[in-house]
């Protein structure tokens, strides 16, 4: 019994080792009833080393802050980690980030530390946000050993859903920046993409507010109501 005692405690010593104390995180907000004229909202993109989540693995963070239905350009997070020892030959063509970046980057522990602190515990926006939520939970989970939840929503299923006529090709980002006149600094760089995700989310926002949608509960119930009725038609 002690013996087996004894090995608990070592695994434990050894878990705590690995990763960092973050009790003192800021805990995620739920989707509630504060107005959006009130909320800050954390809009989030993504570069990976590939698309499937069980083998890639996050090298890039980019995030936009919509404050009070603003964006203060000033308030942005853009790191590209440090993993020197990932094989980006498949996406290198894509997102542009080489050995070089990847070397030079930041400690992966120390960029996700500091991104949950500046999220503080904001819910999360991202167009496809299954594929970054994923990845992101990945990646705290493995790095810091941080399982909390936050709450996230769907760029790319609030557009189509307020704006069921709106012509926006195969509802790509690139779609939608096109349907809005939107003009991007660069496409697969996880800064310019979250910057443009924000300006769709803005536009979203504003519009939902002139329907009676004035929170993100409501906007998310909205969701909800047209998943539903979707899964009828499909019966």
């Amino acid at each position: 019994m002690f013996e087996h005692l004894r090995h608990w405690l070592s695994r434990r010593r050894r878990s705590s080792a690995r990763h960092p104390n973050t009790a003192d995180l800021p805990s995620p907000r739920r989707l509630d009833s504060t107005a959006f004229a009130d909320q800050r909202l954390i809009v989030l993109d993504l570069e990976t080393t590939g698309l499937n989540p069980a083998r890639d693995e996050v090298i890039a963070i980019g995030a936009v802050a919509i404050d009070r239905m603003s964006i203060p350009l000033g308030n942005q997070f853009d790191l590209i980690l440090r993993r020197p020892e990932l094989d980006i030959r498949e996406t290198v063509l894509i997102h542009g980030i080489g050995p070089e970046s990847l070397q030079r980057g930041h400690e992966t522990e120390d960029a996700l530390l500091r991104l949950l602190q500046w999220m503080n515990g904001d819910p999360i926006l991202a167009f496809h946000a299954a594929f970054d939520r994923r990845f992101l939970e990945k990646a705290l989970k493995k790095q810091l050993g941080y399982t909390a939840s936050h709450a996230w929503l769907d760029v790319a299923e609030i557009l189509p859903a307020l704006f069921p006529d709106a012509t926006a090709g195969k509802g790509r980002l690139d779609d939608w920046v096109d349907r809005f006149g939107l003009t991007v600094s660069e496409r697969h760089h996880a800064a310019a993409d979250a910057m443009a995700t924000a300006e769709l989310a803005l536009i979203a926002l504003r519009y939902a507010s002139r329907k009676n949608i004035h929170s993100l509960a409501d906007l998310d119930a909205t969701l909800r109501v047209g998943r539903r009725i979707q899964q009828l038609k499909n019966h």
